[in-house]
């Protein structure tokens, strides 16, 4: 066979090599080598042992000839045996006449494919590593030749790349399908704990409910108001669930919570040595929410530099990744929320008011739970299931004489979060299955707003202000700093790190109590 072999070769690994599709670039190699060897059929298999089948990675016939299955399976009785014969198989082998062979014979039987044929086998390894056969066949027996299959093991490793790469795109696409599907389940799982359903929708918010519902159904920007523990993030959850946006991603950012050195990365990524410690390109929010919604909550503590780029966002629909040079367009729904009164803080210079204009284009404001008394006895029966379900309390619960009256005149400094805290600590401590609020008396200045109050008359060492502070929850605690209703717990650190700052302070507790 008169062939110029470098030209061959190079040809050859064009078509292989030519496309991202496997199927694409068989049938280009498979119209070349038609002028070379006799070929009526062309395909890639992989052997998982442990499964005992033959699975058709990619298979090519000629017109009017049935390719390959996708799965060839095998009896258990014949598992062992095609696997030896697997493991055996040399760097290339010729077979004209299959049926003389009996593993090829059953086979070309499961298959069902005749046995009038020829057929030339090529172990495919790539680094070591076996990653499946060549199968070039065609019509008829003693069809090939020895130089045919010296020719065809030139396009070994081209072949072997592409059987390696088909694999890890398949393996891709898996992982992609069952990664949508978790997707799928979670935002499921997640509508039916929070998504729609919003206690005090039909009463006390139905307002809110109503304008929510109203601007869902549009990208325009939403800015929900309301003090700390109002339910702003349960009103976002609310927009997004009702928009068109709702099968894409919602992504949360608390912007207060995050470093003024990194912002600007979080929001907007960076690309590869942007910064020391950039490895690598990293998406920043606004990318990850792309075609969904992002919810920038306290976006009042955003400094000015991140809200020039965040204007910037809303005007042009696109974002510049730290140490990028050109513009990646995003396709993102913004709610923003805040506590703090941003006109006054654009009077101070701390808000920009280009910015707050493209806000507030739809504020909602969402009222104090002082304000719609009538839905705490829904609230309360929410955060009984919920957190009964989170500590793990089987037995049944109610209220003790008089605690919803209780519930209902307290004034709710810190909103729904703090009723949320006080049914939790309140199922902590129970005894007896009824829950009594005798501890919740209104305070007419709380000991946070006695040291403001103090700090203006006079500026107070910090060791002094936290001495103070400490002192006060231990004596609410008669001492008690571990376990439920302990200052740790109402300080909310470790009880560890308590003792430290009790010792370092001089404030006596209950030693008995260490563990």
């Amino acid at each position: 066979m008169n062939v110029d072999r470098n030209e061959f070769f190079r040809q050859a690994t064009i078509r292989i090599c030519g496309s991202l599709e496997i199927e694409t670039a068989l049938a280009q190699c498979f119209d070349y080598l038609k002028a070379f060897l006799p070929i009526t059929g062309i395909h890639l298999i992989l052997y998982e042992q442990d499964r005992g089948i033959a699975r058709v990675v990619a298979s090519l016939a000629s017109e009017g000839l049935q390719p390959l299955r996708s799965v060839l399976s095998f009896p258990e009785q014949f598992k062992n045996q095609m696997t030896k014969r697997w493991l055996s198989i040399k760097e290339i082998e010729v077979f004209n006449q299959p049926a003389a062979d009996p593993d090829l014979n059953y086979g070309y039987q499961q298959a069902g494919w005749s046995l009038n044929a020829s057929v030339i086998v090529m172990r495919l390894e790539l680094e070591g590593h076996r990653v499946g056969v060549l199968l070039v066949s065609t019509e008829g027996v003693n069809c090939y030749t020895p130089d045919h299959a010296r020719l065809l093991l030139l396009l070994h490793e081209p072949f072997a790349i592409a059987m390696a790469n088909a694999l890890r795109h398949q393996e891709v696409l898996r992982l992609k399908d069952l990664l949508a599907e978790d997707n799928r389940d979670l935002r499921r799982q997640l509508l039916s704990s929070s998504g729609t359903e919003v206690i005090g929708a039909e009463f006390g918010l139905c307002e809110v409910m109503r304008l929510a519902r109203q601007v869902a159904q549009l990208d325009t920007p939403v800015l929900l108001l309301g003090e700390s523990g109002v339910g702003k993030e349960v009103i976002a959850n609310v927009i997004h669930q009702f928009s068109p946006r709702k099968d894409g991603p919602l992504v949360k950012v608390n912007s207060g919570a995050i470093p003024d050195t990194l912002l600007d990365s979080e929001l907007f990524g960076h690309e590869k040595g942007a910064f020391t410690g950039a490895i690598s390109q990293k998406r920043g929010r606004f990318e990850r929410a792309d075609k969904g919604t992002i919810f920038l909550d306290e976006i009042g503590e955003l400094p000015l530099q991140a809200q020039v780029r965040l204007l910037r966002v809303l005007q042009q629909r696109e974002i510049e990744r730290v140490g990028g040079t050109k513009p990646v367009p995003v396709d993102t729904r913004l709610i923003a929320a805040t506590h703090r009164n941003l006109q006054e803080m654009i009077k101070s210079g701390q808000f920009r008011e280009d910015l707050w204009f493209r806000l507030n284009v739809f504020p909602i404001t969402i009222p104090l739970l002082r304000d719609h008394p009538e839905d705490i006895p829904a609230l309360v029966d929410y955060f009984l299931d919920k957190k009964s379900q989170e500590l793990r309390i089987t037995r049944k619960i109610t209220l003790g004489p008089g605690a919803m009256e209780q519930l209902k005149a307290y004034k709710w400094p810190g909103n729904v979060r703090e009723l949320q805290n006080i049914i939790e600590r309140a199922l902590i401590r129970d005894t007896d299955g009824r829950l009594h609020f005798d501890d919740l008396s209104q305070p007419q200045q709380t000991p946070d707003a006695r040291l403001m109050v103090k700090a203006e008359q006079q500026i107070l060492p910090l060791d002094e202000v936290n001495a103070s502070y400490i002192l006060q929850v231990s004596e609410r605690t008669h001492g008690k700093i571990n376990g439920p209703g302990g200052a740790a717990e109402l300080l909310g650190i470790h009880p560890n790190t308590l003792r430290k700052r009790l010792a370092k302070l001089g404030i006596p507790y209950r030693r008995k109590e260490r563990t």
